[in-house]
């Protein structure tokens, strides 16, 4: 069986995009479309064929300007589903000037589509919009949504708050969903010893962090430090802190498997009910358990939230209460050996294996049929 994953504007080696890849070609061919702002050829190797799409396109900006960008993008990505020899279309994203168009493309060609939902797409592409423009894009996304979730036959969500809420907006059929949350892709085992009291984000994209700020604050008052993993910003200037660049995932994971505590509470968006955010189980979180350390996550945040409070894997804060989230976490602090007790306890429900990779590739196996 041969599968076109269309990666659209994610790099090769995109974490969860690249991860579908490598477990469907052990045992189907595919042909995998990714982005790339360099001259690259296509290849292949083994099971599968990398056909490289160069665009450097300006990406920020004037969102119209973006689209109208994206066009001559988007007519190269519909012209491999019209011609590419294919069994079942997976995607990861929607094109955005051409949202439907794959989906019809290959189901007019009578082929099995998956689509692999990332971001609460609604809410999430062109973000930047607000007010009534942006209640007008909310309205306009969800009606190809919809439409696209229609043409699929199996939808992949991040979290089962995040399905279940497309679900119940829509008119699909949950028994054609599936749940991968972003798994992490190994287990550090926790040492108590090896722990700086220090409190860490994690990530290569700016969060707003100002409600935290002061939690941050009060905590290096009392001792702890804090530091950016992957990045810096002039939004943390006023803030002491370490940072290092972008480090390689293993690299990455040792760093923080040194930190007390992962925070895990930010703004995206000015709006703070962005179900982008809140039904979201993202790489930082799984990535900070599977490192065997504790997480400080917003309780607004209801799909992390409610692991860490079933499971005891760290503290759920409500940010703008300063006082109270930092009596948590200095709580958290004296009784760390229990939360890293439930971590370990834990720790193989947060990484990609093999059992999850059989189940994965059985249901896709299973759609021709």
């Amino acid at each position: 069986m041969k599968i076109l994953i269309i990666g659209y504007m994610h790099p090769k080696f995109d974490k969860r995009v690249y991860r579908t890849v490598k477990s469907l070609s052990k045992v189907h061919e595919v042909i995998y479309q990714y982005w790339t702002n360099k001259d690259e050829k296509e290849y292949t190797d083994g099971n599968i064929k990398y056909l490289p799409i160069k665009e450097i396109n300006e990406t920020i900006g004037n969102p119209l300007k973006k689209l109208i960008n994206r066009r001559p993008l988007d007519k190269k990505i519909c012209d491999l589903v019209a011609e590419e020899n294919y069994d079942i279309l997976y995607m990861h994203h929607f094109l955005a000037s051409k949202p439907l168009d794959p989906f019809k493309i290959a189901k007019k060609r009578n082929k099995k589509i998956v689509y692999d939902i990332h971001e609460y797409h609604p809410e999430n592409f062109l973000a930047e919009l607000e007010g009534m423009i942006g209640n007008l894009k909310v309205k306009t996304v969800w009606r190809f949504f919809k439409k696209q979730l229609e043409l699929s036959d199996l939808a992949i969500f991040v979290s089962e708050e995040s399905r279940n809420d497309v679900v119940n907006k829509t008119t699909i059929d949950k028994e054609k969903t599936y749940i991968i949350p972003n798994y992490a892709n190994f287990i550090i085992k926790p040492d108590i010893q090896k722990k700086r009291k220090e409190i860490v984000l994690v990530g290569k994209v700016t969060r707003k962090i100002e409600d935290e700020k002061k939690i941050l604050k009060s905590l290096i008052e009392k001792g702890f430090s804090f530091k950016i993993i992957g990045m810096d910003s002039k939004e943390f200037m006023d803030i002491t802190h370490e940072s290092t660049e972008f480090l390689p995932y293993d690299e990455m994971m040792n760093e923080l498997s040194n930190s007390l505590f992962s925070l895990i509470s930010y703004n995206t968006v000015k709006n703070r009910d962005y179900k982008n955010d809140i039904h979201a189980l993202p790489h930082k979180f799984y990535d900070s358990l599977a490192a065997g350390t504790s997480v400080i996550v917003k309780e607004s945040f209801v799909s992390m939230a409610k692991q860490v409070e079933n499971l005891g894997l760290g503290v759920v804060i409500n940010p703008v209460k300063v006082e109270e989230s930092v009596e948590k976490i200095t709580n958290a602090y004296k009784n760390y050996e229990k939360i890293i007790n439930n971590i370990e306890k834990h720790q193989k429900e947060f990484i990609w294996n093999e059992e999850k990779e059989r189940n994965f590739i059985d249901l896709i196996s299973h759609i021709t049929k």
